[in-house]
């Protein structure tokens, strides 16, 4: 089969002929139709955080595909089902965080095209455990994107339990923060999209963001306190800097989301403006799978946007570069 396969760190995607994968127990066969490039691919490829995968590897966290083969213990029902093939590739199942709901921080987790290899391949071999099967409502276009953009921008909103009228700034409008700015309004909030593109607030403006900030060209902490501050401020960003921006940025009783993962990137916290200001920093993690499945049914209800690009395989490197020098208003997905 065809795949992109990460050789080292300082090397460019190969695309190279790889076996087919054999399953293990507990695992499906999955023929990709789709798998959307996330920023993650890219720090993946390049080695930038602290827990490195280990070369050669396939990544990609959001695949979707047709189920064609089962592995011992699985049943046959899942055979010609479309799934979806997210980071979290599997969890234990049994440690504290898996029983109370909160599986995306078990600590024995396996992730898809990190620890095990993921959908930039025509196949992939995904754990029952770990997949979610996609809507006969959802394009395999769009589940691609919602399997880690949604469901990581959706939890963040869930996290930071916004409430309506609130005011909510998206530090990052891609293929993550288009989506964040669709759920914060679901829930009730007033949208402040954040970017240095003015491509991408215009973006914004269309998916019903209701105050635009070019962080270019003014200084977006002055723009939200000038407006009352945000109550929510949720970052999706790939670098530092508008981590703290956001934090400086907030409300009395606001609440700092981070989501993006800066190479190496850490933000002051000031502690008297912190404590005085009942302000909270929560760092939030991709989703579950009922959460996906939450993404899942309010895009087949037509209440979500997906705004992506496809791409062939053969691509990619030059789709990194796009990427890395902000070229892409929303995601990329690779189609097979």
């Amino acid at each position: 089969m065809k795949a992109a396969v990460v050789t080292g760190f300082d090397r460019p995607l190969q695309i190279q002929d790889v076996p087919v994968p054999d399953l293990a127990p507990g695992q499906l066969l999955v023929r990709t139709k789709m798998s959307g490039l996330c920023h993650t691919d890219i720090h993946a490829a390049h080695g930038d955080w602290p827990v490195k995968p280990t070369p050669p590897f396939i990544p990609g966290h959001e695949g979707v595909g047709v189920v064609e083969a089962v592995g011992d213990g699985v049943t046959g029902d899942w055979l010609g089902k479309r799934v979806a093939v997210p980071w979290l590739a599997a969890a234990c199942g049994r440690c504290r965080y898996c029983l109370t709901g909160w599986e995306t921080l078990c600590e024995h987790q396996l992730n898809t095209g990190y620890s095990v290899n993921g959908g930039y391949a025509e196949y992939v071999a995904a754990y029952e455990r770990g997949v979610v099967e996609v809507p006969d409502g959802v394009s395999s276009l769009d589940a691609a994107p919602l399997t880690c953009a949604g469901v990581t921008t959706y939890k963040a909103i869930k996290v930071a339990r916004v409430r309506p009228a609130e005011r909510v700034a998206v530090f990052g409008i891609g293929g993550l923060g288009h989506l964040a700015v669709q759920y914060a309004r679901i829930v009730g909030g007033l949208v402040t999209a954040v970017d240095i593109e003015p491509e991408k607030l215009e973006l914004a403006r269309q998916l019903g963001a209701d105050h635009l900030v070019d962080a270019h060209a003014g200084n977006p902490v002055a723009e939200i306190q000038a407006v009352g501050g945000a109550d929510v401020a949720i970052v999706l960003a790939a670098t530092a800097k508008p981590f703290e921006q956001a934090l400086r940025s907030l409300a009395r009783g606001g609440r700092l989301v981070c989501v993006g993962l800066p190479a190496g990137g850490s933000i002051p916290v000031p502690i008297f403006d912190t404590v005085l200001g009942g302000k909270s920093i929560i760092g939030s993690i991709v989703g579950t799978r009922q959460d996906l499945a939450e993404v899942f049914a309010l895009h087949a209800a037509g209440r979500t946007r997906v705004i992506a690009q496809t791409r062939k395989l053969d691509e990619v490197n030059a789709c990194f570069e796009e990427i890395l020098t902000g070229g892409v208003p929303a995601r990329l997905v690779f189609e097979f």
